[in-house]
């Protein structure tokens, strides 16, 4: 049986994004520390409340679970992290994302990117081969240690350190991405507000994050009600993969309005569709699509010119 983690609980007062009260916004249920199937009143464990921002849809865990050590969350091999095929080559990857960077940025060679949250390297490589100097950070030491043994990058261009703990010059880059990252961070305004300072004046900030508008939450969410639970799928805070923030359009829209960036683009996806027979699955694709309630929300920030 797995060893479950311990955890210091740290009550969240406001919300990350918009600073609205969280005794103003709506507790919309209660999230289990392990994986809760179609019966979560069956299982036992500990459960922490999940609230939805009414000033900005941030959907956030309260109180926050933070592990002793991060190590315990993300100090593991990439094998049982990520899918089988997340480490087949693939000449195309991120090469959407490169692309229209390089149309915000009006691209040369020599420009510079970071990857915060680099993982094993793929996205550097991706960028190195796209003409960026690229840099990355990375938390997870298994990680790390893949990346270095796999990457042909510049000595000391891949940091092993958390985002809260590393420092740039301002203005230092192009490019800055974060793939799936603001999500597993406590504070992931502060990780924005940093990037916005290390960003060069004509860059440009991409994000890929978690919908809070996504559909398939709020359809098991309504079986757990009728079931009368108060269970709700969101987040996973004392779980893989360890979610502690889902994000709405209108929660970078707040954000942006303090920290000195605007949205430049926006896209939602709808990535996979989980806990339904097949034979449904084009309908829920299509809806989801008509109507922005992807599983995936993809930002594109600017630094703003006013001081």
């Amino acid at each position: 049986m797995k060893t479950k983690y311990r955890y210091a609980f740290q009550e969240i007062d406001s919300c990350n994004f918009c600073g609205r009260r969280t005794e103003k916004n709506s507790v919309i249920g209660q999230r289990m520390n392990s994986s809760q199937g179609m019966r979560p009143e069956r299982k036992s464990g500990i459960s922490i409340s999940v609230v939805k921002c009414e000033g900005c849809s941030l959907i956030y865990s309260n109180p926050q679970a933070i592990p002793f050590d991060i190590q315990d969350h993300y100090g593991i091999e990439p094998e049982s992290y990520w899918e089988d095929d997340y480490f087949n080559s693939q000449s195309n990857y991120f090469s959407w994302q490169i692309g229209r960077a390089k149309k915000f940025i009006n691209f040369h060679d020599g420009m510079t990117a970071l990857d915060i949250g680099a993982g094993i390297g793929k996205c550097m490589v991706a960028l190195k081969n796209a003409g960026f100097i690229t840099y990355g950070v990375e938390p997870s030491k298994q990680f790390w240690e893949r990346a270095v043994a796999n990457l042909i990058v510049e000595e000391g261009h891949l940091k092993l350190a958390k985002i809260e703990e590393v420092q740039f010059p301002p203005e230092s880059f192009d490019f800055i991405t974060f793939g799936a990252v603001l999500e597993h961070l406590y504070d992931p305004a502060e990780a924005i507000e940093k990037a916005v300072y290390w960003l060069k004046p004509n860059g440009i900030i991409q994000i890929e994050v978690p919908s809070s508008n996504w559909l398939i939450p709020k359809l098991v969410n309504f079986f757990y009600r009728i079931r009368g639970t108060r269970f709700v799928t969101n987040l996973s805070p004392m779980h893989e993969p360890y979610h502690l923030h889902e994000f709405h359009l209108t929660s970078f829209k707040r954000l942006g309005q303090r920290l000195n960036f605007t949205i430049k683009e926006w896209k939602y996806s709808v990535c996979k569709v989980y806990y339904f027979p097949t034979f449904i699955h084009p309908l829920l694709d299509w809806f989801m699509r008509k109507t922005s309630q992807g599983m995936q929300l993809t930002i594109w920030l600017g630094k703003d010119d006013k001081k």
